[in-house]
């Protein structure tokens, strides 16, 4: 029988606010020792009443306009109970049946070609609990991520493979650098996700039970924890089994997936109102302020680069994968005033690699877009020559210094003088007679060897293709 995968994510999303969700504590405590970033508030403490953080609406509601959901002119509060050793109050503070935004979808262009389009079923804002640690036999538990603010969404059932999956968090971490409202790192937390994996014969309509992934800590995982889950359903099920809706460990060492409990129900939390929190009131004034400045989102601009600017689909999903790169390259085509390809090939492959190699983002760059440009003028000028242009990258970066002034002050001008250049290469056809009479012998691949030498001769300040033409003069 041909089985098909039916499979759900639960992501929670660290908001990047300087404090927590109730409490003026620092948000963010990534690398901190432990149990040093709190306070009689996020831990739970008598007497104390928690206070919303007003940013964190305001994030919320750009992560759920982007995600096409209806939010909420007053939404609620609601204590989800639970007894757990990271969890101090004894409840976590969340949105049940109220929330701040109501529906909503991202679609998925698959690399295969075809569009998947994914609903979600929950977008709520909550705070995170602690952390648990096992060490040499004892249970530590840091209290630092307690109250951290999170939004927590749920999609529908709506993917139906591993690949989907791993898409679908690229194209969540992708949303929400480009809106600013969180770093999405899933090493630190600032991602994670559960997945809720079921298998069925495929084209049934109806559920199974399912069981659910925890652990999970990067988008590669993910992707193997999910496949790894669906081939052991599907070994269980041929072998005459039943799908037990268990919690599962996905032990990334290993490979293996664990179990560690029973899935909870809705029902086994007890929510209620939280009585400590007034309704979150969102009127039009205040989202209209959230949402002044929306951005153009990232699937929109990839569809415009390809339109607009004739792109393939590979480089505008590259030059949309963050929004100061985007922006970048916008920039750096308008001070062109060219051929939108021959900027986006010095951005993939220049940029880029600069970006990648000094850990920066395209705002931070000292080759700025208009620097760029000129180099790329400078090289379509026949002024320096392609692998100089390339260096200018790095040399205008490193000093700051404007491309032509670096270019003058180091003499990086290209060389196309005939006499100079046929001089040069008559020296290097007459020191290496071996070459020579192995290139008229038929081994014609020795004109690059033969350039090679007279670019090493000119400090790469030759031009290459009035070189190439007068060697094969020379060489006949």
């Amino acid at each position: 029988m041909e089985y098909e995968a039916i499979i759900g994510l639960e992501t929670h999303i660290q908001l990047n606010t300087e404090t927590k969700i109730f409490c003026n504590c620092k948000a963010d405590s990534w690398g901190e020792p432990p149990n040093t970033n709190i306070c009689p508030v996020c831990t739970g403490q008598p007497g104390v009443l928690p206070v919303l953080n007003k940013a964190v609406a305001e994030k919320a509601v750009l992560l759920a306009t982007a995600m096409h959901a209806e939010v909420q002119r007053v939404s609620y509060f609601d204590r989800k109970n639970y007894f757990y050793p990271d969890l101090p109050k004894g409840y976590q503070i969340t949105q049940f049946d109220r929330p701040i935004a109501i529906g909503g979808y991202l679609d998925l262009p698959m690399p295969e070609g075809y569009t998947r389009r994914v609903h979600i079923i929950k977008l709520h804002i909550e705070e995170d609990a602690g952390k648990t640690k096992h060490a040499n036999g004892y249970r530590l538990i840091d209290f630092n991520r307690c109250g951290v603010p999170l939004i927590e969404m749920v999609t529908g059932p709506d993917l139906r493979s591993a690949d989907e999956a791993a898409q679908y968090l690229i194209r969540l971490r992708q949303l929400v650098r480009w809106l600013g409202i969180s770093e999405g790192n899933m090493e630190k937390a600032h991602i994670r996700c559960d997945a809720n994996v079921s298998i069925r014969p495929k084209g049934a309509d109806y559920l199974n039970p399912k069981t659910e992934i925890k652990n999970v800590n990067s988008i590669e995982a993910v992707r193997e924890a999910i496949a790894t889950e669906i081939q052991r359903q599907i070994r269980e099920v041929e072998a005459g089994g039943k799908i037990e809706p268990w919690t599962l460990e996905w032990d990334e060492d290993a490979g293996v997936l664990r179990k560690m409990r029973s899935k909870e129900t809705e029902a086994d939390y007890r929510y209620f109102r939280e009585p400590d929190l007034l309704p979150l009131v969102m009127d039009d004034e205040w989202k209209a302020r959230i949402l002044a400045d929306f951005p153009e989102l990232p699937l929109e601009r990839r569809a415009r680069f390809m339109a607009q600017y004739g792109l393939p689909e590979y480089d505008a999903d590259i030059l949309t994968t963050e929004r100061a790169l985007s922006d970048y390259y916008e920039a750096a085509l308008q001070a062109y005033n060219g051929d939108p390809k021959r900027v986006s090939n010095w951005v993939i492959n220049e940029v880029l690699r600069l970006l990648n190699e000094r850990g920066l983002s395209a705002d931070q760059l000292k080759v700025t877009p208009q620097y760029l440009a000129m180099i790329i003028r400078l090289v379509d000028k026949g002024t320096v020559n392609t692998s100089t242009g390339k260096a200018l990258v790095v040399k205008v970066e490193d000093s700051g210094k404007p491309p032509k002034q670096i270019v003058e002050e180091e003499g990086l001008a290209q060389v196309s003088d005939a006499g100079a250049l046929r001089a040069i290469c008559e020296k290097i056809v007459a020191a290496n007679p071996k070459e020579v009479e192995k290139y008229r012998s038929g081994k014609t691949s020795l004109i690059g060897w033969f350039v090679g030498q007279v670019m090493r001769e000119t400090r790469g300040k030759a031009n290459p293709k009035e070189v190439q033409k007068i060697l094969r003069e020379l060489l006949g």
